[in-house]
């Protein structure tokens, strides 16, 4: 039998979250190792070392974060060339239907307002975060009377989600998988949290319906497995990235 293997990538700051999903994902046995690989700025030379120690005939890449970014299109696909075995790229976690409830249950804890704020990084370059974010607002339309989705880097700007909102008392949630200079700082400070009236939830990373995420992006993964082609979940624009363990696209 193939020796099958999940890696989880992302940014340090994902390093936490990342450990608890592989440790609930090792007690699931869906494959026979499952390990993280974090960086700082730059995974292509950042990584070298963590893949280096990465065992698997199949192994399947997940990025940890919400949405693609030039990082996960480009730079992490690049450091994964390095690794020994079929790789097979998944889409970034943020996207999938198993998310909302995270999101879902995050707003909840937090809040009894029946209007939501989705708070997501953003691209102005591209639409990947939109389109997950317009996703996920579509589906929590059925829990919440009123649902907006705002962005740090492209519009609608988190800073008028308060002027715009039609309900007096509402919860913003960051479409962030862990805590972050974003999280901490940014948001807080660009929604007026100190004024009141809205509330503010966790990020939705460490939610166990998460883990179900990456579990359904593996079993994806494996079910369209081919050498040599990138996975058919990536978007149009992203680089071919399963390998054949030379570096052969």
């Amino acid at each position: 039998m193939p020796r099958e293997t999940i890696v989880l990538v992302g940014r340090n700051e994902v390093q936490s979250v990342a450990e608890q999903h592989a440790d609930r994902l090792r007690n699931a046995g869906i494959v026979d190792t499952v390990t993280t690989a974090t960086y700082e700025l730059e995974p292509e030379s950042e990584l070298i070392e963590t893949l280096s120690d990465v065992r698997g005939d199949q192994i399947y890449a997940v990025p940890m974060c919400f949405a693609h970014t030039h990082e996960t299109l480009k730079d992490i696909p690049r450091a994964l060339k390095r690794l020994s075995g079929e790789v097979q790229y998944c889409d970034p976690i943020g996207k999938h239907q198993a998310v909302t409830e995270a999101i879902r249950s995050r707003a909840v804890a937090a809040s009894d307002a029946n209007a939501l704020v989705l708070v997501a990084l953003g691209n102005s370059r591209d639409s990947h975060a939109r389109t997950a974010a317009t996703s996920h607002a579509a589906r929590l339309r059925a829990s919440f009377d009123e649902v907006r989705t705002t962005y740090l880097l492209q519009s609608p700007a988190v800073e008028c989600a308060r002027y715009t909102l039609k309900a007096d008392h509402a919860v913003a949630c960051p479409l962030f998988v862990s805590e972050c200079e974003a999280t901490r700082d940014r948001i807080p400070e660009q929604l007026e949290l100190h004024r009141g009236g809205i509330d503010y939830a966790e990020p939705f990373g460490a939610h166990d319906a998460v883990t179900d995420a990456i579990a359904v992006a593996v079993k994806r993964a494996r079910a369209n497995s081919k050498p040599s082609t990138p996975s058919p979940d990536l978007v149009a624009d992203a680089d071919p990235v399963a390998t054949d363990g030379r570096g052969r696209d």
